[in-house]
């Protein structure tokens, strides 16, 4: 494609008048300085202009990582699980373990079904902090393991999930207790002695217990029950909610005295906080649920919405298939505002190869038909000087530097190129 050469192709750097009058014969005597090797024209970022326009996001992304760093390192050494007999937050049971250990009674906190088991015994007292947790096969397993054991076993909150299997005959009524404080209302000493407590949770249905083990009645249901064992010495407490248990609510009510109460029977307290990584519910959860089962609920309404917003992007964006239409172009452009934003372009990207290439096969197409040459024979050099050289009075200028020599490495030099090209053709018309 060649480039006609007009008054306005010059680069931006090049000033009218720049140039003295009555300079064109001596140009022609003066070619510009060969270029050793041309510059690299390429437009590819390199890393230095990479890193400048990132290094805001990576010193962002940076301090994030160190911000993160820094919180899980404060809190590793805390403990903020609910129920955690080690933890002092609000949710946490630090403060009941506390003042069961200056009553003499030591909690040991186990985290599998095997440890748990291996810990009952006549003298020990079991807590199950959230027993809807355990699967069915855990629950038979810690049921065994209990109902001889002569000690007591202490259910937290249990709902419908697990209290058939851990506290055989029980039922988990539909409507939870609407009241948090609740009074005794029955005969155990230990409720009778600590008074209102905030017990209101689960409320539970009892056909074979007595009316002294069932306490704390919401609307006639009792959210507190005691059943004794069938075979042994030892007993089952279903606790409604883990009110009573939990630091910031440890001292209201009467609930420090009937927590410390049902926990302090027996000298040693085991305290159960069931865990994902428990063997024996992986087992079960492996063996009883599908990959799907394992999906949270919200990644597969998540995944449906993706899909159906991918499905809308599609149709919105598909091509409507139809007859071609003819249409005229909004506009037209001049000749020499395309050639000047082409300049434009080259100065940006320091293409200054380009542009002398572009201005040579100008040159050279414009003066083949005056020297009587073909335009395919314009840029051979061993036909196209010999020509233009016969056509000049003073054949002796070096026009092969001029015409196809290297490309200028100074936006100077261009501009002295775009001139001694500019007298050459002059020159030979004038011929």
């Amino acid at each position: 494609m060649t480039e006609p050469r007009t008054p306005n192709s010059r680069p931006d750097s090049a000033e009218p008048g720049s140039r003295p009058a009555g300079t064109a014969a001596s140009t022609l005597t003066a070619p510009p300085p060969a270029a050793p090797a041309a510059e690299n024209t390429s437009v590819t970022p390199t890393a230095r202009q990479v890193w400048t326009r990132t290094r805001g996001i990576a010193l962002a992304l940076v301090l994030l990582l160190i911000a993160g760093v820094a919180i899980a390192a404060v809190r590793s050494g805390e403990k903020h699980g609910t129920l955690d007999p080690r933890s002092a937050d609000q949710y946490g049971s630090r403060a009941v373990a506390e003042l069961l250990a200056d009553r003499g009674v030591d909690t040991r906190l186990v985290t599998t079904t095997a440890e748990a088991r291996a810990a009952t015994g006549r003298d020990t007292t079991l807590l199950v902090a959230v027993p809807d947790l355990l699967t069915p096969h855990q629950q038979e397993q810690l049921l065994a393991a209990t109902a001889d054991s002569g000690g007591r076993t202490l259910l937290v909150a249990p709902g419908s999930a697990s209290v058939g299997r851990l506290a055989p005959g029980v039922t988990v009524d539909p409507a939870p207790s609407v009241d948090s404080t609740l009074a005794p209302a029955c005969d155990l000493p230990e409720a009778r002695r600590a008074g209102p407590a905030d017990t209101g949770g689960h409320r539970y249905d009892v056909p074979r217990a007595g009316a002294e083990n069932a306490c704390y009645p919401s609307d006639g249901a009792p959210t507190l029950l005691r059943l004794a064992s069938a075979t042994g010495d030892g007993d089952t407490v279903v606790l409604g909610s883990p009110d009573i248990l939990l630091n910031d609510r440890l001292d209201k009510q009467g609930n420090a005295s009937l927590a410390l109460q049902l926990l302090g029977t027996r000298p040693h307290l085991v305290w159960y906080l069931p865990s994902l990584s428990d063997d024996a519910a992986a087992g079960d959860a492996q063996n009883d649920r599908g990959f799907f089962d394992l999906l949270p609920s919200g990644w597969l309404w998540g995944t449906l919405q993706l899909f159906i917003a991918a499905a809308l992007a599609a149709l919105w964006r598909a091509r409507r298939m139809g007859p071609l239409v003819a249409e005229r172009l909004p506009v037209a452009i001049r000749a020499s505002e395309t050639v000047e934003g082409r300049a434009r372009l080259y100065r940006k990207a320091n293409a200054r190869d380009r542009a002398a290439t572009a201005l040579r096969i100008s040159t050279r197409t414009t003066l083949a038909p005056l020297i009587g040459i073909p335009p395919s024979q314009a840029h051979m050099p061993e036909t196209f000087l010999p020509a233009l050289a016969r056509q000049l009075p003073t054949p002796t200028q070096d026009l092969h530097t001029l015409l196809f020599g290297p490309p200028p490495t100074t936006d100077a030099a261009l501009i002295a190129l775009a001139d001694h090209l500019d007298a050459l053709k002059r020159e030979v018309r004038h011929s």
